[in-house]
């Protein structure tokens, strides 16, 4: 059995009494003793006394008689609002009427208690401090929200309180300069609201600081004048001393010019890839023209009308195949699907197969697996096609002489998993995007190399070396990363790892081992 606890360990609850009569001191003095309630009660009975007594700091609870001799509740109510206004002010009266009653509690009081019901004194005591703790709580932590804030006024990001329903409390200089409104305009207006932004991006961003407490990622969002920016957005989860969640910090960062730098420097990159796959499109495309050439001349010649008809269906589909495999080109070279998205990687898969079949030498054999049900990701569609094309081009130029080019789609989840690079381990739920070849393969003592930039074994004029490097750097902004396998003689295998769409950290090494395994749908590529 514990020992009693030792009175002197109590909190002691210290009460100003405003009363001019004697014995409602003593009862109200004997009903806090019999409640248990340990209390140093100070007792006044004039406007005098009083004011001095609201001096002190350590009062927190005021209880006040409606009628005393020239003062009454009201006064002393007005001037404990103006000198201690956390602090509870309860009314206890035999005096005071309804109308009064209201009007006390219009004018700040806490409740009002009839001495006719005494009891009710010590709930109403009870029922005020909690309120007064929770009010103080929520005050300490938005002093602290706004101490945190204040230290970063000076940052040159876009620094912003919300609370749980999106509304803004906190918006600092730099967050006025980039965004164009003042902080006075946008306080309790709703973030998501005011800077608009991809609906599925922000739900994914409201839905991952509430499941995990932090976010982070690209957030297209508008100034004031409706230009378009890109931010790196990183969002935590503010709680109380209690640990229930209160608000959201959220950090932007303007990348709106490195954006654009990136994309013209992916541009020149779709470029290259192009010319890269000229020859193999050049040849494509005459073979798709060939049959209209020969058409045309038959048609000026005297032919039956079926023989006519079935030579304009067959110069109609070679017109077709060949407007579709421009369309292709001129999509990839504009970087058409540049902003991030929930997507699906199956139909980022068979594009790409399609333009290597188009492109690539006879001599390689082009095969896609895809597993089914493939959960969504959140991707840049054209930046993952830069680095599907990337490495397809790489397999391509280590078969020479033929080969088998395997692009595949499968699910992992990983616990704990050290990936080739990265110094933390990695958990989670991940779409594995895979590039194989069956060609020449890569030396060890050059694979910890290849994702350097500017390195490449490639020679003079047929490789620049920012190809792999390009590879890691949109990966690592979706949140991944690479790993890559090989055998000198028997190929060489990259895997993209991207995060799937509202994933949480959770692994399960049966599924893992599963998921790797594979049972999926393939196509093959004639």
């Amino acid at each position: 059995m514990s020992e009693p606890k030792d009175k002197s360990e109590e909190r002691v609850l210290r009460i100003l009494h405003l009363e001019d009569n004697d014995r409602d001191v003593e009862l109200v003095a004997g009903w806090l003793e019999d409640e248990g309630i340990l209390c140093e009660v100070k007792r006044v009975q004039t406007a005098t006394e009083f004011l001095s007594a609201l001096g002190s700091k350590d009062v927190e609870v005021i209880i006040s008689d409606y009628k005393l001799p020239g003062f009454d509740g009201l006064k002393a109510l007005n001037m404990a609002r103006q000198r201690l206004p956390d602090v509870p002010f309860i009314l206890f009266s035999g005096t005071i009427g309804e109308e009064l009653a209201v009007q006390s509690l219009k004018q700040g009081a806490t409740d009002y208690v009839l001495k006719e019901r005494p009891k009710r004194l010590m709930a109403a005591i009870r029922q005020a401090l909690d309120g007064a703790e929770q009010r103080a709580r929520a005050k300490e932590a938005e002093n602290r929200v706004r101490e945190q804030a204040a230290l970063l006024n000076k940052a040159r990001d876009a620094i912003m309180v919300t609370d749980m329903e999106e509304r803004i409390t906190f918006w600092n200089p730099s967050a006025e300069r980039i965004y164009g409104w003042s902080a006075g305009e946008v306080t309790g207006q709703r973030a998501d609201l005011l800077l608009k932004g991809n609906p599925q991006l922000l739900r994914e961003a409201i839905r991952g600081v509430s499941e995990r407490g932090e976010w982070q990622g690209e957030l297209t969002q508008t100034r004031r004048d409706g230009t378009a920016l890109v931010m790196e957005s990183r969002w935590s989860l503010l709680r109380d001393g209690e640990g229930r969640p209160e608000a959201k910090l959220v950090i932007n960062t303007d990348v709106t010019e490195r954006k654009e730098l990136e994309a013209q420097f992916l541009r020149v990159q779709r470029m290259q890839g192009i010319g890269a796959l000229a020859g193999g499109i050049a040849h494509d495309l005459n073979n798709v023209l060939a049959p209209i050439n020969m058409g045309i001349e038959i048609l000026a010649e005297e032919i039956t009308a079926d023989e006519k008809e079935k030579i304009l269906a067959m110069m109609k589909n070679c017109a077709r195949r060949g407007i579709e495999m421009v369309k292709q080109i001129v999509s990839f070279v504009r970087g058409v699907g540049g902003d991030a998205c929930v997507m699906q990687v199956e139909p980022l898969i068979s594009e790409m197969a399609r333009l290597a079949q188009d492109s690539f030498p006879r001599s390689l054999r082009i095969e896609a697996k895809i597993d089914p049900d493939l959960p969504s990701i959140v991707g840049n569609q054209t930046q993952l096609h830069q680095v599907l094309l990337n490495l397809c081009i790489n397999a391509r130029d280590a078969m020479p002489g033929g080969g088998e080019l395997r692009l595949s789609a499968n699910r992992s989840m990983l616990e704990k998993y050290l990936a080739q690079g990265e110094l933390k381990p990695v958990s989670g739920n991940f779409v594995v995007l895979s590039v194989s070849d069956t060609g020449s393969g890569i030396r060890p003592e050059v694979l910890g190399r290849i994702f350097q930039p500017f390195f490449t074994t490639k020679d003079s004029g047929k490789g620049t070396g920012i190809g792999l490097s390009t590879v890691v750097g949109i990966a690592k902004r979706h949140n991944g990363f690479v790993e890559v396998e090989s055998e000198v003689g028997k190929g060489t295998t990259f895997k993209v790892y991207v995060p799937v769409a509202g994933s949480e950290n959770v692994a399960a090494p049966e599924e893992k081992r599963r998921s790797e395994m594979g049972n999926g749908e393939q196509i093959l590529v004639q």
